[in-house]
């Protein structure tokens, strides 16, 4: 399963609309850096962000999730409380060829600061903005600025195509654009 190096990443980004909008190379200049590298892309975190409350001691149930647990913040920069989340999503909208896996890490100057970015894989022909969740694991607030780099996703080529795709089988959160909740 190779991983897909920047040549392709462009390829497909400008014949196929894999990343809209693309980013051709890193940008950095006083920010978090975002953009194509030299086996991923760089995803920017847009400028909404759900931060977690437990203002009503809501249990948190995968099953039947609260919207009323979030708080919606639109903005530059998200304060993250200590020990919590956000939920944000990409600017970038993808769209997932048939013989591809993505998967996503989070930017290590996040990483560095405590903040851990967790996105489950994009599978083959997936498409949308993709839904991130931040978590803060200190016990002080921390910063998140919108429009800079949030995480890397990676393009995993299969040895061949699935015989059922995420399109295929209608995936739930298949064309999704800001934040999605959880669904069942």
């Amino acid at each position: 399963m190779p991983i897909m190096p920047d040549h392709w990443i462009r390829r497909m980004a400008a014949d196929r609309g894999m990343i809209e909008p693309f980013v051709e190379s890193q940008r950095r200049e006083g920010v978090i850096s975002y953009g194509l590298s030299s086996y991923g892309y760089d995803a920017r975190v847009a400028d909404e962000f759900k931060i977690f409350t437990n203002v009503d001691n809501a249990l948190v149930d995968p099953k039947s999730f609260s919207e009323t647990s979030f708080v919606t913040r639109q903005g530059p920069v998200c304060i993250i409380p200590p020990n919590s989340f956000v939920l944000a999503h990409t600017v970038e909208y993808f769209r997932v060829p048939r013989d591809i896996l993505v998967i996503c890490l989070g930017k290590s100057t996040y990483a560095r600061c405590g903040l851990i970015v967790n996105v489950t894989p994009l599978e083959p022909e997936w498409e949308g903005q993709v839904t991130i969740e931040i978590s803060n694991t200190t016990p002080l607030p921390a910063k998140v600025y919108a429009n800079e780099g949030i995480c890397q996703f990676l393009f995993l080529q299969g040895e061949s195509a699935p015989e059922v795709s995420y399109a295929d089988r209608a995936g739930k959160y298949m064309g999704q654009r800001g934040v999605a909740l959880p669904r069942l």
